[in-house]
């Protein structure tokens, strides 16, 4: 029925996080209530499935949610547009064209960025394609100019980073690159310190065979310093390496929304929230995914948590308009891990059982696609 005193939800992203809140926009709504989503795209990109979009598994309808096509559907409001502020003395959020849009209630789902912190310099007429791989989108962009590239000769491809991100973007880069007929493509991971350092000595040893196998090289160790004219240059070396298309795969962190607003933040500069997702002394401001810093204890990037999240953050956005009770947000055990390695093959990993090779790949694939299917029928 609806409430008494309807009141305003602005949800900031349309990304895992707020998938369950997205879909159900039609209960608020009959419940007297508005909601408005604001996102920088129509669409939301699953990350997870983004690699294997550049290297042409999947197509980029294959991969997204159509936002702002489900909000209208139940009734929501879709503003086109990036949030670069939170009032919460006001109760708005800023936008970069200037625009204002009060709320009663905000929940943060804004994603994280790769830093870009990386001296870039070109002599004029010299530059290289440089793509992040965020946002995800870009990365059918990408896809294309490496593929004009490829028409032209073997192009010499740098993957700037060493974790998982940069270990799925070089291996289907190798895929596009065969199927554009360069039977040894030329790639360079130039990994830092350790080419994913966090993973166990096994996976990090069927990675790396995969890897071997198909020639593309792991520099490490070793610090990119900068990169100037299209070569990427290793701190502490005299010889750098020539590239003709970089990607930045340096990790990533949360948009700087939350410290420009003087919000609470964590070390990494997301949103602090505490077991009921909501920021500390800000109760009407809740947030999850890759945005927020959880106050308890600190949770791994991954998509796993931002899709547990979705039932608590549903429950208590709803709770907080109404003067409902919050419910806590427990994250849960261990998660299953899966990279896919660009050549139908993968490893996967949950606590002690790790495996490679076509059925990993499978396994995620099928995730994949049933974790689509599920949200875009809302749509």
């Amino acid at each position: 029925m609806p409430h008494k005193t309807g009141k305003k939800l602005v949800l900031v992203g349309g990304g895992h996080a707020h998938m369950q809140t997205l879909a159900a926009i039609g209960n608020f709504v009959r419940r007297g209530h508005s909601v408005t989503v604001v996102a920088p795209s129509p669409y939301h990109y699953y990350s997870g499935m983004g690699p294997g979009m550049l290297g042409g598994t999947y197509q980029p309808e294959d991969i997204r949610f159509a936002t702002q096509q489900q909000v209208e559907k139940l009734g929501g409001t879709f503003v086109l547009g990036r949030v670069t502020r939170i009032d919460p003395v006001a109760g708005e959020v800023e936008l970069a064209d200037g625009g204002r849009i009060p709320y009663d209630v905000v929940s943060c789902n804004a994603g994280s960025q790769v830093p870009t912190s990386l001296p870039i310099t070109a002599a004029e007429g010299e530059g290289v394609p440089i793509f992040t791989v965020k946002p995800i989108e870009r990365l059918w962009e990408a896809r294309q100019q490496l593929l004009a590239l490829a028409i032209e000769g073997p192009p010499k491809v740098a993957v700037i980073g060493g974790g998982p991100s940069a270990v799925e973007i070089a291996g289907n880069t190798w895929r596009l690159l065969r199927e554009a007929g360069h039977q040894r493509p030329c790639i360079r991971i130039f990994a830092g310190r350790k080419l994913m350092g966090r993973a166990s000595e096994e996976v990090r040893r069927r990675v790396n065979a995969s890897l071997a196998r198909r020639h593309i090289e792991v520099v490490e160790p070793g610090r990119v310093q900068e990169i100037h004219d299209g070569r990427v240059v290793i701190e502490g070396r005299n010889n750098n390496c020539k590239a003709d298309f970089i990607f930045l795969a340096q990790g990533i962190r949360p948009a700087p929304i939350f410290a420009d607003s003087g919000l609470p933040v964590g070390p990494d500069g997301g949103l602090l929230v505490n077991e009921y997702l909501h920021c500390p002394g800000k109760s009407q401001i809740f947030g999850g995914g890759d945005c927020i810093y959880f106050e308890p204890q600190p949770l791994d990037k991954v998509g796993v948590y931002a899709v547990r999240q979705n039932p608590v953050l549903r429950h208590n956005l709803l709770a907080a308009l109404e003067g409902g009770e919050l419910r806590t947000f427990a994250p849960g055990g261990d998660y299953l891990l899966i990279y896919n390695l660009g050549d139908d093959t993968g490893v996967l990993q949950k606590r002690w059982l790790i495996f490679g090779g076509r059925l990993a790949f499978r396994i995620k694939d099928y995730i994949d696609r049933r974790f689509m299917r599920r949200f875009q029928q809302h749509a």
